[in-house]
């Protein structure tokens, strides 16, 4: 990547980037990555983190030219974070201290994550937010993902659903509230279809489901299966678009049981 970045002899696209620049192929890459996770495609999965780690590495030589840190300190912070982080397993703080971890459950293990991030942010004089919920979640999070987050956080506190029965009815009360804003305006309709999306993210938290995750399968599916139908059509000579709305169904459901 230095040789890549070298002024006299490197690449000129490489040259040419900044941070600002190289941060929508992060994301990207990012998603790619767990594109292939959730076609469980590994070999691909393989390649893809291989480009995620081209992106720190393109980072981390920016910043090292501009003498702000380097990859070392990178990893060097990583590694620090994660001894700190995990007390029931590294006692005091170091590699050599690694014994028999205490025996936490996941859940608790994330609480004391959370409580030791509070205090990391106390240390560095960070303002603590006077809010349960996160005030440092990027612009960039899917939305499913920030509902969930913030879902999260709430419960934390005790402002949650005890069980996910109860989501179920919530879920069919957004339901008729969209019914009733049909007779109203757009902006009702808008109001209450978010209302309804953040519901059914809350269900998927009480039922252990990531909902992003499982949106995104179902996009997939959904895509897998279409195309299927249109190409059955295709080979009975038929164009996709002229078929009758109950010929569509019947091309769905034959693609269903196979």
């Amino acid at each position: 990547m230095a040789r890549l970045r070298d002024k006299e002899h490197g690449c000129p696209w490489d040259l040419k980037q900044s941070f600002e620049t190289i941060a929508p192929y992060t994301l990207e890459e990012a998603c790619e990555v767990a594109e292939a996770i959730e076609r469980q495609d590994y070999l691909n999965l393989r390649e893809e983190l291989g480009d995620l780690l081209f992106q720190v590495i393109f980072h981390a030589q920016m910043a090292s030219e501009s003498e702000l840190f380097n990859f070392t300190d990178i990893t060097e912070g990583l590694l620090a974070k994660l001894l700190r982080r995990h007390p029931h397993v590294f006692p005091d703080g170091s590699l050599e201290s690694f014994s028999s971890p205490d025996k936490l459950s996941p859940e608790e293990v994330k609480q004391k994550w959370q409580e030791i991030k509070a205090e990391e942010k106390k240390q560095k004089g960070q303002k603590l937010s006077e809010s349960a919920l996160p005030d440092d979640l990027p612009g960039t999070l899917p939305t499913l993902q920030r509902a969930e987050k913030i879902q999260a956080a709430a419960a934390r506190v005790g402002f949650d659903w005890p069980e996910a029965e109860l989501v179920f009815d919530k879920i069919q009360e957004e339901l008729a509230e969209i019914h009733e804003a049909r007779a109203e305006s757009q902006e009702r309709i808008s109001e209450e279809v978010g209302d309804l999306l953040f519901a059914c993210v809350n269900l998927a938290r009480h039922l252990g489901v990531d909902a992003d995750m499982s949106l995104r399968k179902a996009c997939h599916k959904f895509d897998g299966r279409f195309r299927k139908m249109e190409a059955l059509a295709a080979t009975n000579d038929r164009a996709f678009e002229q078929l009758t709305l109950e010929e569509m169904e019947n091309y769905w459901q034959q693609i269903k049981s196979e």
